[in-house]
């Protein structure tokens, strides 16, 4: 805590403001915003690789959580006050943190597949200033940050020759993500029947990261064979396309995630269904419906291309 009562004596404004936008980057939004973005536009293996280390992760991170249930600083000391606008978003228990987990697994994944400098650089840094963020906003200790990074770190270079074979045959694709799925059935099991004293509130908001997961998990197991044997979309296309696929597509998966959550989440609440489904349909969305317009980015190509090569003679 000594750490994070220095870091509170330095707060002001201006700082706040900047660690609470930094901080966003450790959402999950941002994690699926950037595994889309490569999944679309630059290799369907990396995007993969980069679900396949958050999904991990967060399976992991939510295990320790539950295990070691260890409160947020403001609880351990009540003397201690965390910023203000960062608490609603820091639920359940504080070890490990999940934002410092999704951000590290996430640019660190990146870092990791981009040797030239110009974009390393920029990843390593929100590798460290995502996790920093979640101790001067005072919602996170040394402790809870540095476990998390030890773990996106080795799952980051772990990961990538798994999921590199997992993806030469659909075969190994199939057993690799039913091995995930598993993991996350394990995970709700141990919520359900762990003879251990949770929170309530802590609990049922872990069950929610599970069922969330698990429905992810089944989309990917359902869209990925579809999508590898009937459309096997292509990622490449000029720079004008590409941001023409980010900006239409994007907003369509969190339009999407948001108009299901009020006829699944609140009319199929037992065991947290209309949840599983509202993820699965998302990622089905992402992976196997969405793709399908990229033949008609690829015509929109051809056409500017041609009226630039007309022009040029």
């Amino acid at each position: 805590m000594d750490f994070l009562w220095f870091l509170s004596n330095i707060r002001c404004e201006f700082l706040d403001k900047l660690f609470l936008i930094i901080t966003a980057l450790g959402e999950k939004e941002a994690f699926l915003a950037v595994a889309i973005i490569v999944l679309w536009c630059f290799s369907k293996r990396d995007g993969y690789y980069i679900m396949s280390v958050g999904f991990i992760g967060t399976i992991a991170n939510q295990f320790l959580k539950f295990i070691f249930r260890i409160e947020r600083p403001w609880v351990l000391d009540k003397n201690f006050k965390a910023v203000e606008e960062a608490i609603p978003e820091a639920t359940g228990y504080s070890f490990p943190s999940g934002h410092t987990q999704n951000s590290v697994g996430t640019f660190g994944a990146m870092a990791y597949l981009h040797k030239k400098p110009y974009l390393r650089i920029p990843f390593i840094a929100l590798c460290v200033l995502i996790p920093f963020s979640r101790m001067y906003l005072g919602v996170h200790t040394p402790k809870d940050v540095l476990v998390s990074v030890a773990i996106a770190l080795c799952l980051v270079f772990l990961l990538r020759p798994v999921v590199y074979w997992a993806t030469d045959r659909l075969r190994n694709m199939m057993i690799f993500l039913g091995v995930m799925v598993s993991l996350c059935v394990a995970f709700i099991f141990f919520m359900y029947f762990a003879p251990l004293d949770f929170v309530k509130e802590y609990h049922e908001s872990g069950l929610e990261n599970g069922f969330t997961l698990l429905g992810a998990l089944l989309g990917m197991l359902v869209a990925y064979p579809i999508e590898s044997k009937f459309i096997g979309f292509k990622v490449q296309g000029k720079w004008y396309t590409q941001i023409f696929k980010i900006i239409v597509g994007l907003p369509l998966c969190l339009a999407l995630m948001e108009l299901l959550k009020l006829p699944l989440d609140n009319l199929i609440p037992v065991m947290y269904l209309g949840r599983v489904i509202r993820y699965s349909l998302v990622v089905m969305f992402a992976v196997v419906v969405y793709p399908l317009t990229f033949k008609l980015w690829a015509r929109l190509e051809n056409i500017i291309e041609s009226k630039r090569n007309k022009k040029g003679c």
